[in-house]
């Protein structure tokens, strides 16, 4: 992978990316991929030229719907969020508000409630920055715990650029509550970093009862000169008087381990943690560790830029019905749509975890949302680009070297699910292919890469896929073959791609959107999609 250094780099990939783009109603210039594709569409009997494109399934009319999934606030961004699940087996997203015109003070914590993960009331601002004097006039990230009196506490980040007075910029908070809506500060800090830590990297807290110990608990990002990034732990037995242990995981990779989230499923303990623009994990077999990473230990994409990767992040937990959501935010768009470039904020993303034999943990689509897709849409299908066979719900295509095929399924709803089972060629790309309208006629590529191990989306022309390198992303192996079962999950331009519970990829594509069609792809290879099945929102 090419790495990008420094503005010159950055403003090369800016200009690949947005000419690898098929703007809505632009036609780039034709390259030898598109010359030998027309030729193959040309054998096909299918004429693609711009002037003479009409879609082989007619449009539709498309209208964009209120995010019942994804939601995020008016006039602002999702940031870091902090899950509480309340006694009725509510969610409740108390999250970092951002916006882009924040001020001396930014960040105040508002919170979103859902009882199926589905539709989200905005309860607004339930915790406001301080002054400039105070050590909160930004906040960040912490959690929310309700104590054995039923009085609710909310640990969070006090940050302070002035440096409070040679303490530190950052620092643990804490306020109170009765009712989850109203809370009260406390007039002073808890604490501050410890001695031979970061003074300005002390962040995150996360507190909870741990039985075994008869104490609360309490976790926080920090910066060890020697170890890098480490999840530091404090124990308490009344929540204000803490005692400083020692860190608890230490990976020795990240400058810091933001967010860090300890839970259990099973027989595992898990510590999430996120840093370079990505929600990493580890495990052990017990809570005090020692915690180590599998080898692939990212479950979402992570974007290849950096600093402006951030596809899903900040990740922290909420155990429901027995079911554990990973609970992260999927970063709004960069300077270009479709881009792979994603920045800090945008809009709240939920998984759901799946905990697998050996005890590594995987992601699929939350099942509250089967309850949300429940009407069938037919399923039709035209080829558009070179060779296939479309039979009953199930397609097949055959793509040369040089070449790709193209069946096309008509207009996207803006809200919608789309489940197959797909088998690729060993070392072919395939996946689903967005465009083919009246609008636009060129098609933009969501990857299953198995050439690079690879699912990908960054906006490029099927076309172009031999030639541009992958730049939003996350690793899947495809080396062992095989039938992998895929679901989509669409809401406007937000488009999640999840396989075999292993993976998922979260992308906004723009280029599905506002009449654009949905079809698959093959690139060079033979590929089948097999018992498509559609569904859409009621």
């Amino acid at each position: 992978m090419r790495k990008h250094k420094n503005l010159l780099s950055f403003l090369l990939i800016m200009s690949l990316l947005l000419t690898a783009c098929g703007g809505a109603g632009s036609a780039p210039a034709k390259t030898d991929q598109d010359a030998a594709a027309d030729a193959a569409a040309g054998e096909a009997g299918v004429d693609t030229s711009e002037e003479a494109f009409k879609p082989a399934i007619p449009d539709e009319p498309y209208e964009a719907v209120e995010y019942s999934l994804y939601p995020s606030p008016e006039g602002g961004y999702v940031g870091d969020v902090m899950p509480y699940v309340t006694d009725e087996g509510e969610l409740e997203l108390y999250y970092l508000y951002d916006t882009d015109i924040n001020g001396q003070g930014y960040h105040p914590i508002y919170k979103y409630s859902t009882q199926e993960l589905v539709g989200f009331k905005d309860h607004g601002m339930v915790l406001n920055y301080g002054l400039m004097s105070d050590p909160d006039p930004a906040i960040g990230t912490g959690s929310v715990m309700m104590d054995e009196s039923g009085l609710y506490h909310l640990f969070y980040t006090g940050h302070n650029d002035t440096g409070n007075g040679g303490k530190g910029k950052e620092c643990v908070m804490h306020a109170t509550s009765t009712d989850r809506e109203n809370w009260v500060k406390d007039e002073k800090v808890l604490f501050f970093a410890p001695e031979g830590y970061s003074k300005d990297d002390f962040r995150d807290p996360e507190v909870f009862w741990v039985d075994k110990d008869q104490c609360y608990w309490l976790l926080i990002a920090a910066n060890d000169n020697a170890l890098g990034g480490v999840v530091l732990k404090y124990t308490s037995g009344d929540l204000r008087n803490w005692e400083f242990i020692g860190p608890i995981f230490a990976p020795r990779k990240q400058y810091m381990c933001e967010c860090p989230d300890l839970f259990r499923i099973g027989d595992y303990w898990y510590i999430t943690y996120s840093w370079d623009c990505v929600t990493y994990y580890a495990m052990s077999d017990s809570i005090d560790g020692p915690f180590t990473a599998p080898e692939d230990n990212i479950l979402d994409g992570k974007g290849m830029i950096d600093g402006n990767g951030f596809i899903f992040y900040a990740a922290k937990t909420a155990e429901i019905d027995g079911n554990t959501y990973l609970c992260g935010w999927l970063g709004r768009a960069g300077v270009s749509s479709d881009s792979g470039i994603y920045q800090w904020a945008g809009n709240v993303m939920i998984h759901q975890l799946v905990q697998h034999e050996d005890g590594t943990l995987g992601v699929r689509a939350p099942e509250p949302y089967e309850n949300f897709f429940t009407a069938d849409k037919p399923f039709k299908a035209e080829m558009t680009v070179g060779e296939g066979k479309i039979s009953g719900n199930s397609i097949s295509l055959t793509a040369q070297k040089g070449s790709y095929s193209v069946a096309d399924m008509g207009t996207r709803p803006a809200s919608m699910t789309l489940e197959c089972d797909v088998t690729i060629d060993e070392d072919g790309c395939a996946g689903f292919a967005f465009g083919g309208s009246e609008k636009d006629a060129t098609y933009t590529a969501l990857c299953l890469d198995a050439r690079q191990n690879l699912l990908h989306y960054e906006g490029y022309e099927i076309s172009d896929l031999d030639t541009m390198e992958p730049q939003a992303l996350t690793k899947f192996d495809f080396s062992k073959g095989g039938v992998h079962h895929v679901k989509l999950v669409c809401e406007n331009e937000i488009v999640v791609l999840y396989v075999d519970d292993l993976k998922a990829l979260s992308s906004r594509i723009t280029h599905s959107i506002d009449g654009a069609h949905i079809g698959v792809f093959s690139n060079g290879c033979g590929a089948s999609f097999e018992n498509i099945t559609m569904k859409l929102s009621e």
